[in-house]
C-alpha cells in the first residue's frame, strides 16, 4: 500500500466513523475476548488434557480469539460498509474529485486492520493476565503469522465486496463464508483436538492454516512453511480476483 493511495485526512474521517459503530467495536474488537473469558470461566477448560498434548482447552483457545476479530471484520465489517458506500453512490463521487476511490479502499484497509490487531493483542493480554496462558514464545514468528492472517482476511473481504453489489448480498455471501472459516480456525474443535486428516484438510485454508501457525508459534516453534505459504498464497490469489472484479460503481 503505497503512502500516496493512503491520506490522512480520510484515515481519520473514517476511523472517526468507524468509532461511532458501537457494532462493529463490539463484534470485532470486543468479542473474542468476551468469549475468551466465558470460556475460561468454565472450570473444565483449565484443566490439563494429555490429548491435547498437556494443554489446557483456553491454552486451544487463545489463537481463536485472536483470528476471530478478523475474520468478523473480514467477512461482515469491511465489505457491506464498502459496498453500502458504492450502493450510495460515493465512490462514483469520489471519482470525480482528487481524492481517488482507492484511498478510501485503503482507509478502510488500515482500519480494519487496526481493529483486528487491536483484538488480537486484548485477547492475548486477558488470556494471560486471567487463564495464565503464556504469551507466544516465538514472537517474530507469531507476528509474522498474525500479519498474514490479517491480510488474508483483507483480501477475502474485498473478493467479497468486489463479487456484492447491494449490502444484502454482501451480508449474505459473508454470513456463508464466516461459518467455515470459523470452523477451520478452531471454533468449534480446537485444532489440536481434531483428527488427523481433517486438521491437515484445515492447514490448507486460510484460517486453519493461520490457526496452527499461531499455535506453533504460540508453543516456542517456528510457524511452518507450509502453513505461512498457504496464508502467503491465499492472499495473493483473493487480492487478484478482487482486484479483477472489484467495480467503483
Amino acid at each position: 500500500m503505497s503512502s500516496a493511495a493512503l491520506n490522512p485526512a480520510v484515515l481519520r474521517t473514517e476511523i472517526r466513523l468507524f468509532r461511532r459503530e458501537p457494532g462493529a467495536i463490539f463484534w470485532i474488537v470486543l468479542f473474542p475476548t468476551l468469549l475468551l473469558a466465558i470460556l475460561g470461566s468454565v472450570p473444565s477448560f483449565r484443566h490439563h488434557d494429555d490429548s491435547l498434548g498437556g494443554l489446557r482447552l483456553i491454552d486451544t483457545y487463545v489463537p481463536v480469539a485472536v483470528l476471530l476479530g478478523m475474520i468478523l471484520g473480514g467477512m461482515q465489517g469491511m465489505p457491506q460498509v464498502l459496498t453500502g458506500y458504492r450502493e450510495r453512490g460515493i465512490l462514483r463521487r469520489m471519482s470525480t474529485t482528487p481524492v481517488r476511490p482507492v484511498t478510501l479502499l485503503a482507509a478502510h484497509m488500515v482500519v480494519f486492520a487496526g481493529a483486528a490487531l487491536t483484538s488480537a493483542v486484548l485477547a492475548l493480554l486477558v488470556g494471560r493476565i486471567a487463564f495464565g496462558v503464556r504469551l507466544p514464545e516465538q514472537g517474530f514468528g507469531y507476528a509474522l503469522a498474525l500479519l498474514l492472517a490479517v491480510a488474508t482476511a483483507l483480501a477475502l473481504g474485498s473478493l467479497i465486496c468486489a463479487l456484492s453489489r447491494t449490502t444484502k448480498i454482501a451480508s449474505a455471501v459473508g454470513s456463508a463464508v464466516l461459518f467455515p472459516m470459523m470452523f477451520c480456525a478452531g471454533l468449534w474443535v480446537p485444532v489440536q483436538a481434531m483428527p488427523h486428516l481433517l486438521a491437515r484438510i484445515t492447514g490448507y485454508t486460510p484460517f486453519g492454516a493461520a490457526a496452527q501457525a499461531l499455535g506453533q508459534a504460540a508453543a516456542g516453534h517456528w510457524p511452518g512453511w507450509t502453513h505461512l505459504a498457504v496464508l502467503a498464497a491465499w492472499t495473493v490469489l483473493l487480492t487478484a480476483a478482487a482486484a479483477r472484479w472489484f467495480r467503483w460503481e
